[in-house]
């Protein structure tokens, strides 16, 4: 594990501060003069767009957003990092040189131009959670599971950016008594916790796991908003379709891939060996802490689960490396859900359908308890890599439900 690298931000020096100089995350914000790049250090913002670079042309962030940075490949991501880690660093003397906003001041706009979402159904606790719930503990995962991340095409155009009010989605659902669906507000309404992945690099044919896992420019929170009882009854034979096209809501700084190699972490002992296209060469999993907030219209945050990202089974490298086995081509900002992150114990699960077993056993929160989210409900997803003396955080990805229309 690597130490703290000091910068002469002081701010970033902080004991738990998320934004040290190891982190380094790439963002979008406004702060009155218009949307630009900027990188967080600390409590402030560096425009990018305001300075020099000698790795790169500043003309790559002449739009709000970091693709056509992550289109120039590793080389450059590493270069760039690399010289701001040196700007930035105590006793480098460019303190004048370079323009730093407050990020108090700053309005957090989406990082990066999403241009297709897939999200994935990766954690072999919450596979086996939902299965024991709908099919029994003997048929809890279906047989493919153990050999390739299940996976579905989502819509890019439902990804929002943290603080976005979320509406209750309405929808088919299904009514035992008079025996029909009914369209109306979904009633069973969910956050799902995870990490999403941004694809840097475009491909048009198979990729390895290490080469899927260099391609990978960073990571983000993600919340995949999810309508259980519109799901329950479309998603056969099909899989989620308007149960999940609400909205997803990604945290607004892309932390770089090589900020959590310090935290890499094993990958999980396999039951059944893989496929050549999806073996195991290393460690890529990280070993990060993730909590979700409940908060009521009024009163007090929960903090309703603890869990980690190194209890997935399948990394995001084999992820994109299974979406492009078949040819698929993989686009400069391509997102990939790592789907819900859940650990062993009840208090690890990333979704309420779990916490609430299906809501026969309603969460205790401040104030009242949950068995479904309600409106009012603003939910928080916080990510942290814990070091010995620095930390690696995400910044918070945050939603509040709003009634349907």
């Amino acid at each position: 594990m690597s130490n703290l690298l000091r910068s002469w931000v002081q701010a970033a020096n902080e004991r738990g501060c998320p934004f040290p100089l190891n982190n380094l995350p790439y963002g979008v914000f406004d702060d009155g003069s218009g949307a630009r790049c900027g990188v967080a250090i600390g409590d402030r913002i560096l425009d990018v767009t305001a300075t020099r670079w000698k790795s790169v042309a500043v003309q790559l962030f002449d739009h709000p957003s970091w693709n056509a940075f992550m289109a120039e490949g590793p080389d450059v991501w590493a270069a760039f990092r690399a010289e701001l880690q040196d700007v930035l660093s105590e006793g480098s003397g460019r303190e004048d040189q370079l323009v730093l906003v407050p990020m108090e001041r700053a309005r957090l706009l989406m990082p990066f131009a999403v241009c297709e979402y897939t999200d994935f159904y990766a954690s072999r606790h919450h596979a086996t959670n939902v299965g024991t719930m709908f099919r029994g503990a003997e048929n809890a995962l279906p047989p493919n599971w153990l050999h390739m991340p299940i996976g579905y095409n989502g819509r890019a155009s439902s990804v929002v950016i943290s603080g976005t009010d979320i509406r209750r989605p309405r929808g088919q659902i299904w009514q035992p008594d008079p025996g029909r669906p009914v369209l109306a507000p979904s009633s069973r309404f969910d956050f799902e916790l995870e990490l999403g992945a941004v694809v840097g690099q475009s491909s048009s044919r198979p990729l390895s796991v290490q080469d899927a896992h260099d391609m990978i420019f960073g990571y983000v929170l993600l919340n995949d908003w999810s309508a259980r009882d519109l799901q329950a009854w479309e998603y056969q034979p099909l899989g989620p379709f308007q149960s999940k096209a609400t909205a997803t809501t990604v945290s607004p700084w892309i932390v770089p891939s090589a900020a959590l190699q310090p935290f890499a972490a094993e990958m999980p002992e396999r039951e059944v060996d893989l496929l050549d296209h999806l073996r195991d060469c290393g460690p890529m999993l990280y070993d990060i802490e993730l909590e979700v907030g409940l908060k009521p219209g009024s009163g007090p945050e929960t903090i309703v689960t603890r869990t980690n990202y190194r209890h997935m089974y399948y990394s995001a490298a084999q992820q994109l490396a299974h979406h492009s086995s078949s040819g698929c081509p993989m686009r400069v900002g391509d997102l990939l859900g790592s789907g819900t992150i859940s650990g062993p114990k009840r208090q690890n699960c990333g979704s309420m359908l779990e916490l609430s077993w299906g809501g026969k056993e309603p969460l205790s929160i401040a104030g009242g308890a949950r068995s479904f989210l309600e409106d009012g409900d603003c939910v928080s997803l916080y990510g942290q890599a814990v070091g010995e003396d620095y930390v690696i955080g995400f910044g918070a990805c945050k939603g509040r439900i709003l009634p349907a229309d």
